[in-house]
């Protein structure tokens, strides 16, 4: 048998307490150096990002303050953004070399309004008569859209992210009817883009303008008639007072898909996490704005019609015919003078011709059981 040992005194058990105390001291110390590095790392970010629209526009300037709040909530306070609309930091149309310059990281708008830049900006934004909202996205993700778009941004030190669709757009608003193309001879309309060279192509005058400024420009016959976006964003602008037909479809415009452009060096400088945050931040926002357009649009067109008293009208199918033949003549001649847009025309033809077979099928058949 052996030796029963006899219990421990006071002092034994205070003087064990004490080295205990000493040795989860020790260890904690250590673990807290050892996690110093993984802290310091975790270094917080505020970024500045510039839009081309008005403070808190519905669905676009609402869409870039989501996608600032998702990134704050995803990185838990790491990485902030500070959004801007036009003219609070920088002008509407300058928002793209503040960018690309660094005095901001990020901006929000549509590629089209960067054709001074390069003429292929354009073709990211959307082409007339071209791919529906869900064609081009699927052009941008998985048919090589986003590689080109992103090798031709690298040249200005920036970084383009798709974040909505409008969907297909309304065909504008007029002081006069449009019976025929010989009705664009001298009209002056608020339109940017690939349309903007279609309209003058047909005698009109193409006009850039921010949206904060069309209504009154509309409103003074500055210009004579103006596309926006589509029945919710019309209605709120107010053009039904001051213009006096709206056109359908929007032929210049059939998915038009907004950008958000960030700073090249500043984003490969963030950690890799942040990175993902953000650009997980954009795509959720891409869906976001299609699905907001999708649901509102409805609602909105039956507001202007039916308590407004908006005259809705078609575009004459020949006027249409004679629009898309002018089209094809600008989209020839943007091509075949810049090697970059050759680039992406060539690119976003052949999707196009691949999804539209697909689309034969299914959605453009799937429509005409809506007139059975």
């Amino acid at each position: 048998m052996s030796e029963t040992k006899p219990p421990p005194t006071p002092t034994k058990r205070r003087d064990f307490l004490k080295k205990a105390a000493v040795t989860t001291a020790g260890a904690a110390v250590a673990a807290a150096t050892i996690g110093a590095p993984a802290v310091h790392a975790r270094k917080k970010h505020t970024w500045r990002m510039a839009t081309t629209w008005p403070p808190h526009f519905p669905v676009f300037g609402e869409a870039a303050d989501k996608l600032a709040h998702w990134v704050d909530v995803m990185s838990e306070g790491r990485l902030k953004i500070q959004v801007y609309g036009a003219g609070e930091l920088v002008p509407a149309m300058m928002a793209f070399d503040a960018v690309s310059r660094g005095v901001v990281e990020m901006g929000h708008g549509a590629s089209y309004y960067w054709a001074g830049k390069s003429p292929a900006t354009q073709f990211f934004a959307q082409v007339p008569f071209g791919m529906n909202a869900q064609q081009m996205t699927a052009w941008i993700y998985k048919g090589g859209g986003l590689e080109i778009w992103e090798d031709l941004y690298s040249r200005f030190n920036l970084i383009p992210f798709p974040v909505g669709n409008s969907g297909v757009q309304m065909g504008g608003w007029f002081n006069k009817e449009i019976n025929r193309i010989e009705d664009y001879k001298g009209l002056k309309m608020r339109i940017p883009g690939l349309g903007g060279k279609v309209i003058a192509k047909a005698g009109g005058s193409a006009i850039l303008v921010a949206g904060g400024e069309i209504y009154t420009n509309l409103e003074r016959g500055v210009i004579d008639a103006t596309e926006w976006v589509g029945p919710y964003h019309d209605y709120l602008m107010g053009f039904h007072k001051a213009a006096k037909y709206y056109y359908y479809p929007g032929w210049h415009e059939p998915g038009l898909n907004l950008e958000m452009f960030v700073n090249r060096q500043k984003f490969l400088d963030l950690p890799k996490d942040l990175q993902q945050i953000i650009r997980t931040a954009a795509y959720r926002s891409h869906w976001f704005e299609f699905a907001e357009f999708e649901s509102k649009n409805v609602e909105y067109l039956n507001k202007l019609v039916k308590e407004e008293n908006v005259q809705l009208k078609a575009f004459p199918e020949q006027v249409l015919k004679d629009l898309k033949k002018l089209s094809g003549e600008v989209l020839q001649e943007v091509v075949e003078t810049d090697s970059d847009s050759r680039k992406v025309w060539d690119s976003y033809t052949a999707f196009r011709k691949k999804v539209s077979q697909w689309s034969k099928v299914t959605e453009q058949a799937y429509a005409k059981t809506f007139t059975m």
